[in-house]
Formats: C-alpha cells, sequence, structure tokens
C-alpha cells in the first residue's frame, strides 16, 4: 500500500444536507487532539455512522461509516483486521472505501478488492453466515482509520434456498413493505459522535423510542422522503455491573418500527405459518399422538407427554434446510422425520402433535436473555409455542428448554417477553414469576463427628422444577458408567478424603416424569475436622460446605458490590433449604452459642438457626430467591439474605 501526501491540515466532520449524510476529511498534521478523558484507551471512535435508505418494499440500503484513531500499540493491533458479519441470504455487505491516515501527515489507500469472505465461526447453528475481512498491514498509536461498507437487506436471519446471482429478492424483509431497527448506542470503545439516519418513502409512518438514555433527534423532508436523524456526542463505554441485566436492558438504544402494533405482527405470523403449512398432519406422527395421549383423561395429562415426548426426541442441530427458515417454521414432515432442527423445529413439532390431539396451538416468538419493548421492531431470537386451554388460558410450552426437566415452560425463561401468532392478533405477553417453591432443593443430612475429627453419616437431597432438571441432569444425558464417579464428585468436593459407601436412588433417577428427584448418601470423611493440641475441633457445616454448588447459582453472584445501578439475573427464582444433625463428642461446646437470623425483603429472604442441645448440633437455614430477573432496588434484600447464608457456612469451632 502507497502512502500519499496530505497537502491540507486539520480535521473536519461536517453535517451535510441533502441525501448525503456526511462528508469526512481526516487532513493530516497528526492525530485528532483529544481531551484528556480518552487517555489511557487503545482506541477511541471518532465517527460511528449509519444512514439507511428505505425503499417501498421495506429493503434498506446501508452506508456504515467509521473513523477510529488508534491510541495505543494494543489498539494498533485489534484493529489491525477490519471484520463485519453479514447473512448472505439476507443481505450483502462489502468495503466501499478503506483508507488510513498517518500520524506524518501521509495516508495510505487500502485496496479492497483484497477483501477476504469466510464462513462466520459458528457452534450448534449451522447457518452459512458469512465475514468479511480485510487486513490493514502494521498500524501504529496516531493512525486513524477511515472506511465505509456498503450493506443492503434486512436484518433479520430469514433463511430460504439459495439465491440466484442478481437476484435481489432476498434482500425484502419477510413481512414485505415493513421496516425496523434495533440501534445500540453504546460502545466499548469512547465515540466522539454517532449519527444515525434513516431516509423513508413519505407515505410510510415509523415509531420510536430511545431508551435508557437520550440523544438528539430530527425530522425533515427531503426529496420528497422522510429523514429521520438521531446523534449523540462524547459517548464513553457502557460501564458494566456483574451478573447485569442484558446491556439492551440497561445500556441507551434506539428502536423504530413502521408495524404499527404487535397485534399485526402476531397476525402476520399466524398466516406465514398456516399459509405453508407448518403444522399439516401426517399418519406416521398421528399415530404416535394416538399412542402417547391413549388412557389420558385431563387435557394437562395430554399436554405434558405431549410436550415432554418433543423435548427429548427432537434433537437440537441448526443446518440450514433450504425454503422455510426463519420465521416459517419448517413442516411437520420434515421435523418427525428428521427428529432434528432448531428451536422453530421443535416447537412446530409440538404445535403440529397438538393440533393432532385435538388442542388450538399456535407458535410464539420470544426473546431468550433480554426484553421486548413497546415499540413492535423485531427482538426475537427463540421460538415457542402455546396451546389454548379448556378455560380459554393461552399456555406457552418450549419443548427446546425442557428436555428431561418436570417443567412444561423453563423457568430459566420466567419474566420473559413472547408473542403468540394467532388469527386474531395477540399482543405482546409475558412468562411470570415462579414461586421459590416450585424450584425447591432440600438437604437433610445426619452425621456424627468422633473425637478424631472423622464424620460419617448420610443425607438426602430432594429437589424440583430447575433445581431438580440440574441434579439428574447427570442420570437423563450421561452415560451410566459416569453416574457414581459423579455422584462421588459431589463429596469430594467437600473433602479429598471423602469415601462414598453408597447411594439409594429410590426410583430410577431417570424417569422424571413420575416424581421429584430424590437421594440418598452414605458416605465417610476421615480429618473432617481439624483438631488442635488444645482439644478444639474447627470444622464447616457439612451441607454448607461446597455440595451441590451446580443448583446454588447465586453463589457465583458477587455480594461484596454494596450498590447496583441496574437490574441484575441470576439462573431461577429458587428454595434452598438446608438442615443437619451433628452428633458431636461428649464434652464439646459450641463457641459463640445460638445463632439465630430471621430476614425478608421484596428480592429475597433468609432464616437460619444454629444451635446446641446435649451433644447434638442443629443447623437450619432456608434462603428464598424470590425471582430470575431482579430490579436494582432488590438487591440490598437480595445481597443481605445470600450474604447471610454464606455466614452460616463459616467454620464451626467446637471446645472440650
Amino acid at each position: 500500500m502507497k502512502k500519499t501526501k496530505l497537502s491540507l491540515v486539520g480535521l473536519a466532520v461536517l453535517l451535510l444536507g441533502g441525501t448525503s449524510m456526511y462528508a469526512q476529511s481526516w487532513r493530516g498534521g497528526g492525530p485528532v487532539t483529544l481531551d484528556k478523558k480518552y487517555a489511557g484507551y487503545h482506541c477511541v471512535n471518532l465517527l460511528d455512522s449509519t444512514s439507511v435508505t428505505v425503499e417501498p418494499t421495506g429493503q434498506g440500503s446501508f452506508a456504515v461509516c467509521r473513523a477510529v484513531q488508534v491510541q495505543t500499540p494494543v489498539g494498533a493491533l485489534q484493529q489491525r483486521v477490519l471484520k463485519y458479519d453479514y447473512d448472505p441470504l439476507t443481505a450483502a455487505a462489502v468495503f466501499k472505501r478503506v483508507t488510513i491516515y498517518h500520524s506524518d501527515g501521509t495516508y495510505t489507500p487500502v485496496d479492497v478488492s483484497k477483501t477476504c469472505d469466510y464462513a462466520a465461526p459458528a457452534r450448534a447453528i449451522y447457518w452459512g453466515a458469512r465475514q468479511i475481512m480485510l487486513e490493514l498491514g502494521q498500524l501504529e498509536p496516531g493512525d486513524i482509520i477511515d472506511y465505509e461498507i456498503d450493506k443492503k437487506g434486512f436484518t433479520y436471519a430469514l433463511l430460504g434456498d439459495m439465491p440466484q446471482e442478481g437476484d435481489d429478492s432476498r434482500f425484502i424483509p419477510p413481512m414485505r413493505g415493513q421496516f425496523y431497527d434495533i440501534v445500540p448506542f453504546w460502545s466499548s470503545d469512547p465515540t466522539l459522535r454517532k449519527v444515525y439516519r434513516v431516509s423513508l418513502p413519505a407515505e410510510k409512518e415509523i415509531q420510536f423510542q430511545f431508551y435508557q438514555g437520550d440523544c438528539s433527534s430530527s425530522m425533515r423532508y427531503e426529496d420528497g422522503r422522510k429523514v429521520y436523524t438521531f446523534a449523540k456526542n462524547e459517548m464513553m463505554p457502557f460501564r458494566r455491573e456483574p451478573n447485569m441485566v442484558d446491556l439492551y436492558d440497561a445500556a441507551p438504544k434506539l428502536m423504530m418500527s413502521t408495524t404499527p402494533d404487535w397485534k399485526e405482527k402476531s397476525r402476520w405470523f399466524y398466516g406465514v405459518n398456516e399459509d405453508y403449512g407448518s403444522f399439516t398432519a401426517i399418519p406416521e406422527a398421528q399415530k404416535k399422538v394416538d399412542e402417547l395421549i391413549r388412557g389420558k383423561k385431563a387435557e394437562l395429562e395430554k399436554v405434558a407427554v405431549l410436550t415432554h415426548w418433543v423435548a427429548d426426541n427432537i434433537r437440537y442441530a441448526g443446518i440450514s434446510m433450504g425454503k422455510g427458515e426463519g420465521f416459517t417454521l419448517h413442516n411437520l414432515k420434515m421435523n418427525y422425520t428428521d427428529r432434528c432442527g432448531v428451536c422453530k423445529d421443535i416447537a412446530g413439532t409440538l404445535i403440529a402433535f397438538l393440533r393432532m390431539a385435538g388442542f388450538e396451538a399456535f407458535p410464539a416468538m420470544t426473546m431468550a436473555g433480554s426484553r421486548v419493548e413497546t415499540i413492535p421492531a423485531d427482538h426475537f431470537n427463540h421460538c415457542v409455542a402455546v396451546v389454548k386451554l379448556s378455560d380459554g388460558t393461552m399456555m406457552p410450552l418450549d419443548p427446546t428448554w425442557v428436555p428431561f426437566c418436570r417443567e412444561l415452560w423453563s423457568s430459566a425463561e420466567q419474566q420473559q417477553n413472547y408473542l403468540p401468532g394467532t388469527p386474531e392478533g395477540t399482543d405482546l405477553c409475558i412468562t411470570p414469576i415462579s414461586a421459590p417453591e416450585n424450584h425447591y432443593v432440600r438437604i437433610q443430612a445426619n452425621n456424627v463427628l468422633d473425637d478424631k475429627g472423622t464424620l460419617k453419616g448420610s443425607f438426602t437431597i430432594e429437589a424440583e422444577g430447575q433445581s431438580d432438571s440440574n441434579i439428574r441432569r447427570i442420570f437423563t444425558t450421561g452415560f451410566q458408567s459416569e453416574w457414581k464417579n459423579a455422584l462421588e464428585r459431589q463429596l469430594l468436593n467437600v473433602s479429598p478424603k471423602a469415601r462414598l459407601e453408597g447411594v439409594d436412588y429410590g426410583r430410577s433417577p431417570k424417569d422424571y416424569q413420575r416424581a421429584p428427584i430424590r437421594m440418598t448418601f452414605r458416605y465417610e470423611i476421615p480429618d473432617y475436622a481439624l483438631k488442635s493440641d488444645q482439644g478444639v475441633l474447627i470444622f464447616k457445616p457439612f451441607v454448607l460446605n461446597n455440595l451441590y454448588t451446580q443448583v446454588l447459582s447465586y453463589l457465583r453472584i458477587d455480594t461484596n458490590l454494596e450498590e447496583r445501578k441496574y437490574g441484575f439475573k441470576d439462573a431461577c427464582s429458587r428454595l434452598v433449604e438446608l438442615e443437619e444433625t451433628l452428633r458431636i463428642p461428649s464434652g464439646y461446646q459450641l463457641q459463640g452459642g445460638e445463632k439465630l437470623e430471621n430476614l425478608d425483603g421484596p428480592g429475597a429472604g433468609f432464616t437460619g438457626y444454629l444451635g446446641q442441645d446435649g451433644n447434638r448440633l442443629q443447623l437450619k437455614t432456608s434462603l428464598r430467591l424470590k425471582k430470575r430477573v431482579y430490579e436494582a432496588s432488590d438487591w440490598d434484600s437480595f445481597r443481605k439474605a445470600v450474604n447471610a447464608a454464606k455466614k452460616c457456612g463459616e467454620y464451626i469451632v467446637l471446645k472440650k
């Protein structure tokens, strides 16, 4: 690449009228002088601009412009290769121009014909996404990378048959004539100016809202079109908090849509799949449905057996299967024959099964991980099912997330928005909070500690809901030859000297539908308690000593943080009840005396007791975590309750 000398000095970023949004010139004289608040950052975005021209069909033509100043050697390495992801079946993207402006007053045009186009990295879902990449060569602090990407298409990965060369019909969104966008107004690097501009035909109406912040906005008529511009200056990197809600639920964002409301989208989604024949019955599947519901009288019994069969028997595998992707669910014949697919294929199979069993059932879109706003811009990444019960209740079902789970809708998705596709049109819905008692885990231990420090005894663990699924997973998805090792590891987490003497499963742990899991362990742990020369025994309560921590997701939340600005998430609402009766050697006394704790609040509650009666210690704790998604205002009660539970796991001291 050849360097060229610049004849002009200085920097200008000019906002122009008319159809052109920006003219940019980064003109010699070294890097842009920045305020000291930007010092220490590896890169600074001088400009982040997107201009969209929307056609009457809803297709968008995007001009994506960036200007990035490198500030450190680390930043130079980060920016050495430009990358941009796109889906070739819904969009096309190319580097239009790339120029590097150097600190010595020269610039280097980069040959965009050397752009490489690779398959984008993928895991579990292989839908042919692509990535354009362009190597820039060695960069130095002070260099400015100025580039523009031309893109056309839409932002939802609706897959179809491989397009023919020159066929632009794939760039028209599935809901023809409609346009939407969701624009993050945050960045991991400081940004001096971010601009989003959209030009629409004058007859199109669009609604928009800026969330979790503010920006400047305007609407102008230009050449017979409506032009909306949104801009924000001096954006600093968004400061994350541990375990916080998704960035889309906390950081500034712009949402817009030409669709009037969610009911219209609901009706359209229903029609797309009915027209395609996604749920058309086939004889071999009807035979399976009849077999599954035979003898079942109650409607929930039928719903449950059908949901569990689909969840357990349709494997998750995301590959492109030709026409009928994205919003369109594959038909039952394909799904039942292949026994694999992504969420929409699994949900589609269940919908067809339910209809063959006499139920009204419909597809629904949802967003696993973040909130869906009232502006009807498609913020969905997952497909589920809804069934209409005899009392008119619309019950959500998610066979993708409940394989070998006693639930029909995973409570790891509680407080989650979803949109059913129905003939009359349905508004945006939300799944309710699932009570902690629906996901209890109870451990009750009866132990004996001798004067040498050896602990011997048994504990019984019981669980329901998401806790049941977590504990049972080794039995439902693992090899039976690994069961003993997996259970033994639970004790080895408590002490490397632990010896597992046996486990009583009661009934087969693979039989998850009949009853919640219940197992009893018998064990011996030499040197469990540390014994001093002065006759003092020191140890941790067994039930609070690293036992079955995979169920206790709250332990992975840092409660040292005193305050929160944003909401936060746990894996699921949960009730954790731990109880231990410990017989201790005669003559030993609990140091510190009896302890009692009782806390309650909007986010969580805790009760705990530790005391001695003769040669027995009694420990009882109950932690109630009331939600999956919490408000920042819930943090105080959550933090106090969890810290109180952790404190009960501190060392116990017995003195003779």
